[in-house]
């Protein structure tokens, strides 16, 4: 499962589904990672994401993508992390529940991971981009990795980002 924070204001939706700016490189770095093409979930010539093509392609794969916050208050009116108050956070074991066989999670950011950590039993130090932690909720233990932003303001280049995505897949056997 990957998952992020909270969605861009509505005026910054290209789509109706995850991650739907079409600045944020998330559905650039899929294609590259899963199809060698970063254009591969591009709707035509739009300046959107094709949804639907996404989702068969999670649901193909058995990619679950998930908020970390159900509820938030953007202190700045923009997508930054930076000033976000989370209102409500996931109900992550309800999540879980329904996700039995879930081992892996992918958080796509510091924000995402801070959230999850704080959620969890055990509440361990916060990893660096790329570092894998183990967590526990309730009786569940969870392998987090901290992936690196898909957001433009994120300081590493596409192919960067691909790279540590495709670690991450290849580590959960998601990709061989």
């Amino acid at each position: 499962m990957c998952m992020g924070t909270f969605p861009p204001a509505a005026d910054k939706r290209a789509m109706q589904f995850h991650y739907p700016n079409f600045q944020n490189d998330m559905w650039r770095v899929y294609g590259l990672v899963f199809f060698g093409d970063k254009e591969h979930f591009r709707k035509g010539e739009e300046k959107a994401f094709d949804a639907d093509k996404i989702k068969a392609f999670l649901s193909e794969r058995g990619i679950a993508s998930c908020p970390t916050v159900w509820k938030a208050i953007r202190e700045r009116g923009n997508a930054s992390d930076a000033f976000l108050t989370v209102v409500d956070p996931v109900h992550i074991e309800e999540v879980l529940h329904q996700m039995p066989n879930c081992q892996y999670i992918g958080t796509t950011g510091g924000k995402a991971t801070e959230v999850l950590i704080e959620l969890s039993n055990n509440k361990p130090k916060l990893p660096k981009t790329g570092e894998t932690i183990e967590l526990q909720f309730g009786e569940r233990y969870i392998q987090l990795t901290r992936l690196p932003s898909t957001s433009r303001a994120y300081p590493l280049s596409l192919d960067k980002k691909a790279a540590a995505y495709e670690k991450f897949f290849r580590a959960t056997g998601v990709l061989k």
